[in-house]
């Protein structure tokens, strides 16, 4: 049985690791702003499930929305 808090098909789907696992690699070592980051690491999990889940577009497109927001940060920190 597929335990959809802890270990949900869809983050553990696509390698040896399961996404949770990459996000917090992905920041290791880094120096950014906590809010930014976040915005990073949930683009990056939309892409990593867009194809397991069952609804394709709908990830991809909130991935967008977080990339998106992300550049608004980035435009805004002057």
């Amino acid at each position: 049985m597929t335990d959809l808090v802890n270990s949900p098909d869809h983050y553990r789907k696509g390698g040896s690791m399961e996404c949770i696992d990459a996000m917090k690699a992905m920041v290791e070592g880094i120096e950014m702003d906590p809010h930014m980051a976040h915005l990073w690491q949930t683009s990056f999990k939309y892409i990593w499930r867009h194809p397991y889940k069952g609804v394709p577009v709908q990830d991809l497109r909130k991935s967008i929305w977080y990339i998106n927001r992300l550049i608004e940060e980035y435009e805004n920190e002057d």
